[in-house]
């Protein structure tokens, strides 16, 4: 079953052109650290286009619950009346996460240096999730954590009551770890610095700023150094979130596999530390291109246009780019399959330990579907069988995981036989109008409802 409601089985069967323009919702990673800075600030923060998915919605929730004022005007727009830094209340209930794993660490960091308690949990992909990561650095600010064998949800998390300013450096790429522990920074007493080896997708130290914080970055022999200075008094901000690069790698996809595709998705997000999937695609010979590149709320945004490429070629991904792309890994293979030649990820540890184990949901999927697959621990290789050659005919397992199940119901989008998904319910986590905007364009996306 999903986290949010029983299971919905979805099939997808080869379809014509995809045509039109796709308005894909609001950037996840943005709405986040919209809705938290908002409610740390003082006054009132008005967002525009904030992403209205479960786990979106999960952190607006939770905002309430701290002690914040969170308003919902309808069509996107939002209004968060913060509490300013330090001011979170103790939460009444238990904190719910539902699906997302952004959510509940950011949440975290946030909360971990307010002499607060908090118990969070989260649907059964959520409580499988690791945990350490994020409360082992927290432990340094001063704050305790509780729950479950191997550091699962559900955790309690009891806030430092004298938080002390802490230098970490990242082991791993995880912009989730890096912007905990910069929030968990804000309130405390000096300055806070965290070091990754790997640049990792930028949106908090960017909207920091915007909202008034002393952040300044670096590059240093040891990597990239943050410094925060606590304690700030953070000012309420008008934001615009911009559209999600990782919800419009879907329809992209999509449209540069199947034959005669020209799709246009306006407004999307081109943040460098995002982008790596449509510089990947290029260098394959994606017929992808940029138009009315501008910044929108200091973040570069474009209008992004893509046509069938019947040449794709498989390629090796430099495994620098995968904190880039590190999403988009699985959709990335459907294109892989349509290739000729094989495209080898490496450096993509990371997808173990997502909403699944991303590397074998979508391996074991694949060959499924007739096409070839190797993996390691930290690599996979995807041999491309060219256009209109996969047999598809398969129902895979999404394990609660919304990319897994889009990613493989674009791939029925180009298979000789449709393939179906177990579960597409957890889609609404991150893309609600998957379907209807799939089905605008051309896709021939159903319900099994026998």
């Amino acid at each position: 079953m999903s986290g949010h409601g029983a299971p919905v089985p979805m099939i997808s069967t080869a379809c014509g052109p995809l045509t039109g323009e796709a308005h894909v919702p609001g950037d996840k990673s943005i709405s986040h650290r919209a809705l938290i800075l908002g409610a740390l600030s003082v006054g009132e923060t008005r967002i525009e286009g904030l992403l209205e998915g479960e786990d979106v919605l999960d952190t607006a929730r939770a905002m309430r619950a701290f002690g914040a004022e969170v308003v919902e005007h309808g069509g996107g727009r939002w209004s968060v009346f913060g509490v300013g830094v330090g001011g979170f209340a103790e939460p009444e209930q238990v904190i719910d996460c539902g699906n997302s794993g952004t959510g509940v660490r950011l949440i975290m960091g946030a909360m971990a240096t307010s002499p607060i308690s908090a118990t969070f949990t989260g649907d059964a992909s959520l409580n499988k999730r690791p945990m350490a990561r994020v409360t082992d650095p927290l432990a340094l600010f001063g704050a305790q954590s509780v729950g479950r064998s191997g550091g699962r949800l559900p955790m309690t998390i009891v806030g430092a009551v004298d938080p002390v300013p802490i230098r970490y450096a990242v082991p791993v790429p995880s912009a989730q770890v890096k912007s905990a522990l910069l929030l968990a920074g804000l309130n405390a007493p000096g300055q806070t610095v965290v070091i990754e080896r790997e640049a990792t997708r930028d949106h908090t130290e960017r909207m920091l700023a915007g909202f008034g914080a002393q952040i300044e970055t670096r590059d240093t022999a040891e990597g990239r150094e943050i410094t925060l200075t606590g304690q700030p008094e953070l000012v309420a901000q008008d934001i615009v979130v911009p559209r999600d690069p990782s919800s419009a790698a879907f329809p992209v996809c999509a449209a540069l596999i199947v034959p005669g595709s020209d799709v246009l998705v306006p407004n999307i997000g081109l943040n460098p530390t995002r982008a790596g999937l449509f510089t990947t695609l290029q260098e394959m010979g994606a017929d992808l291109t940029y138009e009315n590149l501008r910044e929108e709320g200091g973040e570069p945004v474009a209008d992004l246009r893509a046509r069938f490429s019947p040449d794709l070629k498989g390629i090796e991904v430099p495994p620098a780019r995968a904190a880039s792309m590190i999403d988009e890994y699985p959709v990335l293979s459907v294109v892989a399959a349509c290739a000729t030649g094989t495209t080898m990820m490496r450096g993509v540890k990371e997808l173990r330990v997502k909403e699944s184990d991303r590397i074998e949901a979508m391996a074991t999927g694949l060959r499924a579907n007739g096409i070839a697959v190797e993996d390691g621990p930290d690599w996979w290789s995807v041999t491309g069988m060219g256009h209109g050659n996969i047999p598809g005919g398969a129902t895979v397992a999404s394990h609660l995981d919304h990319r897994i199940a889009m990613s493989f119901l674009v791939l029925g989008m180009v298979t000789g036989a449709p393939v179906a998904v177990d579960d597409g319910g957890p889609i609404a986590t991150s893309f609600p109008v998957f379907e209807p905007l799939m089905q605008a364009l051309g896709a021939r996306i159903t319900r099994d409802i026998a």
